[in-house]
């Protein structure tokens, strides 16, 4: 199973009962679940139905969804008086406050709600021509599921190098971990060295092999090491459930940088210096990724 992305585009059409009509859904990243309909005039009706069918499908992701309809004979039109009076005669107190040109009639017009279709159909032909219309939303999601679901195949495959990259980079800084005792060793002699030549006295070898302990326990990076590893492993698992999994990603991607932080700053050598700012590089690139999973 492949992680689903949260990107992706469908478009489908129809023709019955007297209206032919097209519907197009995008989608695009986000935090949770979002749908802005664009719906004409008749079809209001149908926006909770369309919500709850999405959100049987999806779980993450921005969705912004059009239905254009045509009509085989254009529809009988009327214009609501009531609200027309109730806008003329708002418009009139305002213009006691605002210095502004009296509106036009075409600009009153397209107000919504002031020209309204007049429903003379029968109700079956209605309630048939939504379910068509609705089947048709049902072909989309299925379409845009399909091209979400192909491109998180590529986004998977993806991600699973960006793992197996951190996974031989965590390899190396257990590898650079053996020789961290003796850089910290170089390291105390050194300064000693530099203090003793400035006229300090000698340090005995017994205290110097205690300060080296305390530094190696200090710089011990063995358990961030295995909490890489696991949380790499956690990662490879998520990926590979075919679940929504975009959310624990991104959690472990945070817990996966403050690891690789922390080895950093314990790194007494450059080489695991090295191999730490690498590993942060990958985990970047990956979280990046991850923000497109849904």
């Amino acid at each position: 199973m492949a992680v689903a992305s949260m990107t992706g585009f469908a478009r489908t059409a129809g023709e019955a009962y007297g209206v032919s009509w097209s519907w197009e859904i995008k989608s695009v990243n986000g935090r949770s679940l979002d749908l802005r309909l664009r719906l004409p005039p008749g079809f209001d009706a149908l926006e909770p139905r369309l919500r709850a069918s999405l959100a049987e499908r999806f779980r993450r992701g921005n969705f912004t969804a059009n239905l254009s309809i045509v009509h085989a004979a254009p529809p009988e039109l009327r214009i609501n008086r009531d609200t027309l009076a109730r806008l003329v005669a708002l418009l009139g107190e305002l213009a006691a406050e605002v210095e502004a040109a009296p509106p036009r009639l075409d600009g009153l017009l397209a107000l919504r709600g002031v020209v309204e279709t007049v429903d003379s159909e029968d109700e079956t032909v209605i309630e048939a021509r939504q379910a068509a219309v609705m089947s048709s939303w049902e072909e989309a999601l299925a379409a845009i599921a399909t091209a979400r679901t192909d491109e998180g195949a590529r986004l998977g495959r993806l991600l699973r190098t960006q793992l197996d990259e951190m996974a031989a980079l965590t390899a190396q800084a257990a590898d650079c971990a053996a020789a961290q005792p003796a850089a910290l060793r170089e390291r105390l002699v050194t300064a000693l060295d530099g203090l003793i030549g400035a006229g300090a006295p000698p340090v005995p070898e017994e205290r110097l092999a205690q300060e080296i302990a305390l530094l190696v326990a200090r710089s011990d990076i063995r358990e961030e090491i295995e909490r890489l590893r696991a949380h790499i492993e956690q990662a490879g698992e998520l990926i590979e459930s075919g679940e929504a999994v975009g959310r624990r990603l991104d959690f472990l991607c945070q817990e996966l940088n403050r690891e690789a932080n922390t080895l950093c700053s314990k790194s007494a050598a450059i080489e695991l210096t090295r191999v730490g700012l690498a590993l942060k590089a990958v985990i970047e690139q990956f979280r990046e990724q991850v923000q497109n999973v849904e």
